[in-house]
């Protein structure tokens, strides 16, 4: 048994979630609340170790009214165990789940750092050898009372995720605007599929322009 997942971004019309230099002030102010309603409705809310990194998310629920235990788990898919103990992520707002790699867990277990986020509540899930085991931690997730899901990247969880049959639907913003660049961050990144035949097929099941922005909702049509 596994979450129900939705992925959720806003892109560019080509595409990007991020300029080479990490700016991703994409949507409006109405998919900003749209975002919000849906993690109000969500159980967990998942993102990697690159967008805790590069932008210190709070991932509650505050862009509308909302409730303390409103706030869903935050999870982070961080391999090498390495959220910095100042992240926003670790704060008291709502539970936090860490989901590190076999590889980093004995030396990690050691830090002063795995020590402070224990004491702070934080729970750690290890699993797989040098990279996550995806699937092992839906399972887990889903042990622990998580039966909706919100994934909000980055790149390449989103295709690691896809790829392994993880997701069951995307919500997507497309903004009006162009922002190019071979080194801007693509909605779907790590190594991709060599022949089209193998791409994961989508099916369109809602669309409607919100503000400046258009929103688009696909079913993930998994084997």
């Amino acid at each position: 048994m596994r979450p129900y997942v939705i992925l959720n971004a806003a892109m560019t019309l080509d595409g990007k979630i991020a300029t080479r230099t990490g700016s991703s002030n994409i949507s409006g102010k109405e998919d900003l609340e749209r975002v919000h309603q849906i993690r109000k409705g969500c159980d967990g809310i998942m993102v990697g170790i690159g967008t805790v990194i590069a932008d210190d998310p709070r991932l509650t629920v505050h862009k509308i009214d909302a409730r303390p235990e409103d706030n869903p788990v935050r999870i982070v898919v961080d391999s090498r165990c390495r959220t910095p103990v100042d992240s926003r992520i670790t704060n008291s707002d709502a539970k936090t789940i860490i989901a590190g790699a076999n590889e980093y867990k004995e030396e990690y277990m050691k830090t002063d750092a795995y020590e402070t986020l224990k004491k702070r509540g934080v729970k750690f899930f290890f699993s797989g050898a040098e990279r996550v085991d995806l699937k092992a931690l839906m399972n887990y997730l889903h042990e622990e009372g998580i039966e909706k899901l919100m994934l909000e990247g980055g790149a390449t969880l989103n295709f690691s995720m896809i790829k392994s049959g993880l997701i069951d639907e995307i919500s997507i913003c497309v903004a009006p605007m162009v922002a190019g660049g071979a080194n801007a961050t693509t909605f779907f990144d790590g190594d991709g599929f060599d022949e089209m035949d193998d791409a994961v097929k989508l099916e369109l099941i809602d669309y409607y322009p919100l503000g400046k922005d258009f929103i688009l909702n696909y079913r993930v049509l998994n084997d």
